[in-house]
């Protein structure tokens, strides 16, 4: 065994290098631009951070990424349920065709994605003008934002519970029926506690991504302030307007989520682990 070891192990400062190498690379690229947030937020003193959060714009960017997160993760999650049951419990013509969609988002530039948006439901395309007859505005307001936001965000529950199910099998479910139990019975007693935790873990990958969306929103959005913006363009406006210590102020909202999303997946991953031994 010990030779074995010898053959294949790597030496002491080789292991030694490469976990230097990879705190340096995580620390230059990740650490070092999150501290930078808070140091050019808090560079002119708490009063000033605590102002630019609170200014009318930014509280509205706030509300609208709150409401816009609201009402894309729970589709999301209803998605994501039927599409990872319908791969992973039945065999059917496109199939693979559906797995290959979901991925979509994953390899289209949301910038591409709002640009589609626009020509489906702008003021000239027909689908679109139409809606506007029926009193419907898309683009330019919170509906075009929503559509946006569902499409990047779409693949992450879906992703995440997929292979979970398959792994699992539809035995537990076969029983179940069986047994006498009703659908929503077996999904609410059997299926949902099988996949609560991948389930979590892709809401929470899918409420990080929707509330730090930039690209589709800002091709969707037309940066009305106080109206369709969103903190991520709102951080735009205010660093192109060379309001720098207000542009990192907001900007630090967002990375507060990030942090309370890693600690959270940290939790996540932890319990997923945890209930697979």
């Amino acid at each position: 065994m010990t030779k074995f070891r010898s053959v294949i192990g790597e030496p002491t400062w080789m292991r030694c290098l490469l976990i230097t190498l990879a705190m340096l690379f995580v620390g230059v690229l990740i650490v070092l631009p999150l501290a930078t947030v808070f140091v050019e937020a808090l560079r002119k003193g708490f009063n000033v951070y605590k102002d630019s959060i609170i200014e009318e714009n930014a509280l509205a960017a706030l509300r609208l990424t709150l409401l816009v997160t609201a009402i894309a993760v729970p589709f999301n999650i209803v998605f994501g349920i039927v599409a990872s049951w319908s791969i992973a419990k039945f065999d059917f013509w496109g199939k693979n065709l559906l797995i290959t969609l979901i991925d979509l988002p994953f390899s289209v530039s949301p910038v591409i994605s709002g640009v589609i948006y626009v020509l489906l439901f702008g003021s000239n395309a027909v689908l679109g003008g139409w809606l506007q007859e029926q009193g419907i505005q898309m683009i330019y307001a919170v509906p075009g934002m929503v559509l946006a936001t569902v499409f990047v965000t779409f693949p992450f529950v879906a992703r995440e519970l997929i292979p979970l199910m398959q792994e699992q099998g539809s035995e537990e479910e076969e029983a179940a029926i069986l047994l006498g139990a009703s659908g929503w019975q077996m999904f609410r007693k059997i299926t949902l506690p099988n996949i609560k935790w991948g389930l979590l873990y892709g809401v929470l990958l899918c409420t990080a991504r929707a509330m730090g969306e930039f690209g589709a929103i800002s091709v969707v959005s037309g940066h009305i302030k106080g109206e369709t913006n969103t903190i991520p363009l709102h951080v735009e406006i205010l660093y192109n307007e060379y309001n720098f210590v207000a542009a990192f102020a907001v900007a630090s909202i967002l990375t507060i989520f990030a942090m309370i999303t890693l600690l959270l997946k940290m939790f996540l991953e932890a319990r997923y682990i945890k209930q697979s031994h």
